[in-house]
């Protein structure tokens, strides 16, 4: 008996998921543990595996598309089993619903064909009538816009568009669509196309440039889509308030200088000023708990985490993610080091598990390898604050009547102030900038 594939719920506030590819493809054999497609949610990239042993009978939806968790997506079973055409509970979304009348122009052997060839090729919507009269004018359906249901092209439709087009210049629709907004006679264009075709460069070339060319269009998608709701509901429901500090790291430079062979011949990799600010971090968050702390989603009490969980914002070519590296109070440099550079690594592989971006109690935001002396970071809810760190660069500072060059960076704590008060969180900054200027104490 065939069994559904749903689309999983990856974690408590996951509410849909989008199918970034299908691993495997209709028929394909699926044995019980392999991946049969691949979903995005909350950041992360998930390969969603079979628990079930057959063959993939059915897909549902196509690369892209956004699926509401629980959804079935496909069915695996025994190979030429019979599965239903449209996903249970949910006839919308499906291309083989049934057809109204066919135009009269339609013989009955077209629409006795199965539904796939009448629905998609190429995944150009089009009845079989359709494409055979386009193959027989040499039209291309492509740039036809289809009169049937949700835009199917019709056999009249390819009629008319070869009656339109004796009259008319042939030209891609974007084409069409900016003359028609800029007033401009295709009859004057010459295309660059084949057969002549106009493309919307050769209608810039004909107005002398007078009309600017297209801009680059990303869709605000998957993680992008992700950053921009979470910063605006942050910015928009928090009250953010900013605290500033210099802090002088020429000790810390110096012991990072001293500890770096040590470190390199246990974990194989560098240490970073991250993971010493992680470490500084993490001790005084102990100390201050206010800060390692968060607001209940009803907004009625105020949660004191017990356990440091540092978020660490990685930039990678999707976007900006924050894994956590959980416990971090009870981690030394070494542990740091190791995980830290493991889940750097997994946010950039998009390999991240789900456990890997949940449970934040506080979160850092480096950007000390850019030309940023500070800046004001949004907080990752529902944490209470965020750190920033800009870069180190030599500054003049006074000395006992003396102006000396120091190792400067600039830490910005940005915190929740239903949460916190300003004068702990002061607290709380005013500690980190003293166990960053004497960071052995961090070794004890």
């Amino acid at each position: 008996m065939a069994k559904e594939i749903f689309m999983p719920k990856l974690s408590s506030t996951m509410e849909s998921g989008t199918i970034l590819q299908w691993i495997k493809n209709e028929g394909d054999p699926v044995d019980m543990g392999e991946p049969v497609f691949e979903v995005m949610s909350d950041k992360i990239n998930i390969e969603v595996e079979a628990y079930e042993e057959g063959f993939l009978l059915k897909k549902y939806y196509n690369v892209d598309d956004v699926v509401p968790v629980n959804t079935v997506v496909g069915y695996i079973g025994e190979k030429d089993e019979e599965v239903p055409d449209t996903p249970p509970g949910n006839t919308e979304n499906s291309e083989s619903k049934a057809e109204p009348e066919p135009d009269q122009n339609e013989t009955v052997a077209d629409d006795s064909s199965s539904s796939v060839t009448q629905i998609e090729q190429g995944q150009i919507r089009a009845t079989p009538a359709a494409r055979r009269v386009a193959k027989e004018e040499g039209a291309d359906l492509s740039d036809m816009t289809g009169s049937g249901p949700k835009q199917r092209i019709q056999q009249q439709d390819v009629h008319e568009f070869v009656q339109n087009a004796q009259k008319t210049p042939k030209a891609t629709p974007l084409a069409r669509k900016w003359a028609e907004e800029q007033n401009a006679d295709l009859n004057t264009v010459e295309g660059s196309g084949p057969g002549g075709k106009i493309y919307t460069k050769d209608l810039s070339a004909a107005q002398n440039d007078t009309v600017s060319a297209e801009p680059d269009r990303i869709p605000v998608k998957g993680i992008r889509k992700v950053v921009a709701d979470r910063m605006t509901e942050s910015a928009a429901a928090v009250p953010h308030v900013t605290l500033y500090s210099d802090v002088d790291m020429t000790e810390l430079v110096r012991m990072r200088s001293r500890l770096q062979d040590k470190i390199i011949e246990q974990t194989g990799a560098k240490l970073s000023y991250t993971e010493i600010m992680m470490k500084a971090a993490a001790s005084a968050l102990e100390r201050h708990p206010y800060i390692n702390a968060s607001l209940s989603p009803d907004q009625q009490e105020i949660l004191l985490h017990r356990d440091v969980n540092l978020g660490l914002a990685v930039a990678t070519e999707q976007g900006l993610v924050v894994p956590v590296l959980h416990h971090a109070q009870h981690k030394g440099l070494v542990e740091l080091v190791k995980e830290s550079k493991q889940l750097a690594a997994d946010a950039r592989n998009q390999q991240l598990k789900p456990q890997q971006m949940q449970g934040g109690t506080f979160t850092i935001s480096n950007l000390g390898m850019y030309a940023v002396d500070g800046f004001t970071p949004i907080i990752n809810q529902p944490e209470a604050a965020i750190l920033g760190v800009g870069q180190m660069k030599e500054t003049p500072v006074g000395e006992n009547g003396s102006v000396v060059l120091r190792p400067m960076t600039t830490f910005s704590l940005s915190f929740d102030h239903r949460v916190v008060d300003g004068a702990p969180a002061a607290a709380f900054l005013t500690e980190l900038k003293q166990l960053l200027e004497d960071p052995y104490e961090l070794l004890m």
